[in-house]
């Protein structure tokens, strides 16, 4: 192998590396290892919320909504237009709210999603995604928790708007 080649490969190498501490950072908040990123990040338009730092440590101290919000979202109601099923996993644990991240809609609108192995359900806002209707979707950790559902799960859910 070339000289030249192999400090291609090294720098490809490097990228890729770097490219992947994201991902992995997200999987060390959802298993407890807690997130060392101290500045703030924008949750919405207008809104900043700081990411949890290296002290949170649980799904409880990095879900930051409160218990009349948790008590809000799983309130019952009646359900409305079955948009389909998808399969869910854990979106970014910093970012706040209860939202599902899914390519079953085409813009953001109000929605519950229901996991029909315990019956649980939770309203969200559901967000467009890219990708076919088969694709998989993000859930909030607030969702995620509000459902009963492990943070590593991978979870079937029914949506409906």
């Amino acid at each position: 192998m070339s000289h030249s080649l192999s400090l291609r490969l090294t720098a490809i190498a490097a990228v890729l590396s770097l490219s992947a501490c994201a991902p992995l950072n997200q999987l060390n908040l959802a298993l407890g290892g807690g997130d060392l990123r101290t500045e703030p990040t924008v949750s919405a338009p207008g809104q900043t919320q700081a990411i949890p730092t290296g002290s949170a440590r649980t799904a409880e101290a990095l879900d930051q909504s409160t218990a009349e919000e948790r008590v809000a979202a799983t309130r019952s109601r009646g359900a409305g237009r079955v948009l389909g099923q998808t399969v869910a996993s854990l979106g970014t644990p910093s970012e706040p709210g209860f939202w599902l991240k899914t390519p079953l809609v085409s813009a953001q609108s109000a929605g519950r999603v229901r996991n029909p192995a315990t019956g649980k359900s939770v309203a969200v806002t559901l967000i467009p995604i890219d990708g076919p209707a088969t694709a998989g979707s993000r859930m909030s950790l607030s969702a995620m928790r509000a459902l009963e559902v492990g943070l590593a799960d991978l979870v079937t859910v029914d949506v409906s708007s």
